[in-house]
């Protein structure tokens, strides 16, 4: 199950065409030690259609969804899906928009010097022509207003 701002998320109470994916971190129950990533809601795949290659789009796996990270992978088989919290931090438009929020966090966080989490690899390549300006200055101004009221 996946939680966004503290309650249970349904893709089904957001327009479906806004959406494209989330960055989520999850978070081992047991030690408190999390992993920050991102999933895209739809999948696009080519398939033969009559003799011609159409492509079609079909919603991923997110639901089920608990990361490609190998360490994650091995505890959850050990441990079960309820050793772990699923958390989406941001829902995004683009997937460019998914690329800048998962390195953002990624290194706001310091995710590959701290030991308080499992992410060993930061990958990323945005062009500017795929962000919205827009959105993301709206986030920031988001977090700026959330941290003036702790």
């Amino acid at each position: 199950m996946w939680y966004y701002n503290g309650e249970q998320f349904k893709l089904e109470n957001y327009p479906n065409d806004s959406l494209i994916g989330f960055v989520y971190e999850i978070t081992e129950k047991s030690n408190g030690k999390k992993y920050i990533g991102k999933k895209l809601f739809w999948s696009t795949r080519r398939k033969k259609v009559k003799g011609r290659t159409r492509r079609v789009v079909s919603e991923s796996d997110w639901k089920d969804y608990y990361g490609s990270n190998k360490k994650i992978q091995e505890l959850i088989e050990q441990k079960g899906f309820k050793a772990f919290d699923r958390e989406i931090l941001r829902l995004c438009k683009s997937k460019g928009e998914c690329s800048y929020w998962e390195a953002k966090l990624q290194f706001d966080n310091n995710v590959l010097l701290s030991d308080e989490y499992y992410n060993g690899i930061i990958n990323c390549k945005i062009n500017s022509r795929h962000l919205s300006k827009e959105s993301i200055l709206w986030h920031t101004d988001q977090d700026q207003k959330k941290s003036m009221k702790l």
